[in-house]
């Protein structure tokens, strides 16, 4: 079944912003929402708001009762594997089994020169992103583990308690075809990724497929989720001006704009979605920073929705 969420961030000036956000997000029916876990995030230049990750992750699902609760993701460098898994583990049961934990092998932020943490080179970091799923997989399932790697070592490693969730899902972001989806076909199950052109998606499943091949693991066992941005108004007459509001909060030559799929009516959106849909995409997420756009939130949530739905339906029986 398709599953709709945003993907909030937490780049707000006080913790009753994001609170409100995801308390409205499970009051309109949305299945998930889901923060960051960046430190100093570009956007908002060197001294822009951004709260802690999982601490901010653990206080929202507390004040929610329904809505799935996601990182997406946290960065093999910020901590320890050891150390991310016990943090899962205590979320899961603060939310009382309601968490997704998404890990991905980092990318820009101006903390790592703030704060003088180190940032190594990408090979480096994705062979960290594979040790470190095997070690919080293992923690998260095992009594006991031993693990030798060439970036983590653990020996007689125990985490108790153990997650609420048989299986906590481990969501893996990102869309490298040669590293990261191979990271994603041995230890995903979710993977979610920036949308980008058809064309390319199509292409990345295939490669996926290929990844899964190999290993001799079936593909159907991870869950492909998208994230992007949209602006919608109610009718046409509107698209122009919704259009021009955003578009004048963003500043000029912004990597955001990329990421937004639709400038336009519900059901514009709706259009643009269903190629996704048919090629196997199950989760979609709203990615949503301040100022929060209430309009097209609600939008997506009482007109997008039940659309798609209907679309899987009729998918599904026809």
């Amino acid at each position: 079944m398709l599953r709709f969420g945003v993907h909030s961030g937490q780049q707000y000036q006080d913790f009753d912003a994001c609170l409100t956000l995801w308390q409205r997000a499970e009051e309109w029916g949305y299945d998930w929402a889901s923060i960051f876990d960046h430190y100093r995030p570009p956007l908002g230049g060197p001294a822009g708001p951004c709260f802690d990750g999982p601490t901010l992750l653990s206080a929202l699902a507390v004040r929610t009762s329904r809505i799935r609760c996601a990182m997406l993701v946290s960065a093999v460098t910020w901590r320890h594997p050891a150390v991310a898994a016990s943090i899962a583990a205590t979320v899961d049961h603060v939310s009382g089994g309601r968490l997704e934990f998404g890990v991905g092998a980092g990318g820009p932020d101006l903390g790592y020169d703030q704060y003088g943490i180190p940032f190594p080179d990408t090979r480096t970091r994705l062979d960290m992103l594979d040790e470190a799923c095997e070690v919080m997989r293992g923690l998260w399932t095992r009594e006991s583990v031993d693990f030798t790697g060439r970036h983590f070592r653990l020996s007689g490693a125990r985490l108790e308690p153990k997650p609420v969730q048989a299986r906590l899902p481990l969501v893996i972001g990102g869309g490298g075809e040669k590293r990261t989806l191979r990271v994603v076909a041995r230890h995903a199950d979710v993977w979610n990724t920036l949308i980008t052109d058809l064309p390319v998606y199509r292409r990345k499943l295939d490669v996926l497929a290929g990844h899964c091949a190999e290993i001799g693991r079936d593909m159907d066992e991870i869950r492909p989720s998208i994230t992007f941005r949209a602006v919608l108004a109610a009718d046409e007459r509107r698209v122009g001006l919704r259009r021009d509001e955003r578009l004048a909060m963003l500043p000029t030559g912004s990597s955001d704009l990329k990421e937004y799929l639709t400038f336009g009516t519900p059901e514009q959106l709706v259009a643009d979605l269903l190629p996704y849909v048919r090629l196997g995409v199950k989760d979609f997420l709203l990615g949503l920073r301040p100022p929060v756009d209430w309009e097209t939130m609600r939008l997506f949530a009482e007109r997008v929705v039940p659309a798609l739905h209907e679309a899987e339906a009729s998918t599904v029986h026809g």
